[in-house]
């Protein structure tokens, strides 16, 4: 019996399933009429139990359930499984996985007669059996456990370098982690310029709105930590002192793990669970440090290579740029120049008036041709919100082309008083007066004056935009002056 009993430990291929037949097996083998193996859980910290370990899981054999829900904690070697006194009612031996101890597989009230110790002999294989049963199952969680952590990393440094947003990009971080460590949310914070770190994003199964901006501030024993490269360990985030944050109180265990790269802090990813959850593992704890490590390269990777990208665009822009300017608009100049000279000699008459519109045309398509030129100059991406910082990103996009720097003045509380509606109609007429400029002779200098407490002469209240330069007049051309003006 004892060797059928062993044979078939681990035949089930589910743990529990497993130590269910090590129960049953012992009270079989015993002739008991009560048996347990019960796996030990945190133990309690305060109160008459103070010490003791809770039971985590528990495999019987002929217990009611409420004899069942009446043991909460692994015997004491004082009392059996029931909470009867002496050797001959009870009996119990632990359950090992090398030198830890795990639990304890109990029997109590034999049929006939007491204990003997043939039959502690036979609880001895089968605690140990299961002792090999658990580690075994621990391995193998283990390796499970390793191979999602790694199928994780993978999937993330992927996601990292397919072209997502910054923002996107610390969001899948979140998320990924924050599956594989079974936590309420996945946090990812970043350095902030007071010295401090900020929540730039966040993943939860519930909204993480109020998470997202929550700052820890400068000075912080936690972020004295992080910074010295040294991850944060928290059994309940609730209780700790040195967690500070508004939404500790709904989080309990949690990691706080630095992402570092060239011995510099980039951020940190932390994965607090819910509130009362069960705390992290030493293997958990070095699965999601390894894992933090290979996202932190991945972000620097993925910052380098979205530069590569900008600075390919740029390039490519200043390309496009260069060849408009040094070919087409060269061609399209010589040619104006040749209409021109074709319709004075041509005289008076329809022919002359067909070469002059011509002639109109083409100056028309190298002022578009010029103003495209100047918006190619300026960065694709990053682009200022304000009308003040779009005037001054469009005369320094300028200022490459010209080789001086256009002077600015803004009258009034340009970003205020000008709606955003009104900002495409202002900035391409400023385009096109730059534009003119730069293809008229002599120009050393350029003015730019914004307007946003103009007075139309309709009386209304509005923005005026006035370009004027110093280069020398065409012929035929009054004034060198560029006014756009607008109602408010």
């Amino acid at each position: 019996m004892l060797l059928d009993a062993v044979l078939n430990v681990g035949t089930e291929g589910e743990l529990a399933a497993t130590l269910q037949h090590v129960v049953d097996s012992a009270a079989d083998l015993t002739d008991a009429r009560y048996g347990a193996l019960a796996l030990a859980g945190p133990a309690d910290g305060r109160g008459p139990d103070r010490g003791r370990s809770r039971i985590a899981e528990l495999f019987s054999v002929g217990l009611s359930d409420d004899e069942r829900r009446r043991i909460t904690r692994l015997p004491t070697g004082h009392t059996g499984l029931l909470g009867h006194p002496g050797s001959s009612q009870s009996l119990g031996v632990p359950v090992r996985v090398h030198n830890d101890v795990l639990g304890h597989l109990c029997l109590a009230r034999k049929r006939h007669g007491p204990f003997t110790e043939e039959d502690l002999a036979l609880l001895r294989v089968l605690a140990s059996q299961a002792g090999i049963a658990i580690g075994n199952a621990r391995l193998y969680g283990t390796a499970r456990q390793r191979e999602r952590w790694i199928k994780g990393a993978a999937a993330v440094t992927t996601a990292l370098l397919t072209g997502e947003t910054a923002a996107d990009a610390l969001t899948t971080l979140a998320k990924s982690a924050r599956i594989l460590a079974g936590a309420a949310a996945g946090v990812v914070l970043l350095p902030t310029d007071e010295g401090g770190m900020e929540i730039v994003a966040a993943s939860s199964l519930d909204d993480p709105g109020d998470i997202v901006g929550t700052n820890i501030a400068p000075g912080s024993p936690v972020l004295d930590q992080l910074l010295s490269g040294e991850p944060v360990y928290i059994d309940d985030s609730a209780t700790d002192p040195r967690m500070t944050t508004h939404v500790r109180t709904r989080f309990g265990p949690s990691m706080m793990l630095p992402l570092r790269s060239g011995g510099r802090l980039i951020g940190t990813l932390a994965l607090p669970r819910k509130r009362g959850g069960r705390p992290y593992t030493a293997v958990e704890r070095l699965l999601a440090t390894q894992f933090a490590s290979q996202a932190a390269l991945a972000l620097v990777l993925a910052d380098a290579q979205h530069n590569r990208e900008r600075l390919a665009v740029f390039e490519d822009r200043d390309r496009i740029a260069r060849d408009l300017h040094d070919l087409v608009v060269q061609r399209l100049f010589a040619t104006e120049m040749m209409l021109e000279s074709t319709r004075r000699r041509a005289g008076e008459g329809e022919l002359s008036d067909l070469l002059g519109h011509a002639v109109d045309e083409l100056d028309s398509t190298i002022q578009e041709v010029r103003t495209t030129i100047f918006a190619l100059q300026q960065p694709p991406a990053d682009a200022p919100t304000s009308l003040r910082g779009k005037v001054l990103r469009e005369t320094a996009g300028a200022a490459a082309l010209l080789g001086f720097q256009p002077s600015v003045h803004f009258t009034g509380a340009v970003d205020t008083l000008v709606e955003d509606t009104l900002h495409t109609g202002l900035l391409a007429a400023l385009r096109g007066a730059l534009a003119a400029a730069h293809r008229r002779a002599g120009v050393t200098s350029i003015d730019v004056e914004v307007d946003a407490t103009a007075r139309l002469p309709d009386g209304r209240d509005g923005v005026r935009l006035v370009v004027s330069d110093d280069g020398e007049r065409e012929e035929g051309e009054a004034d060198t002056t560029v006014t756009w003006e607008t109602a408010r």
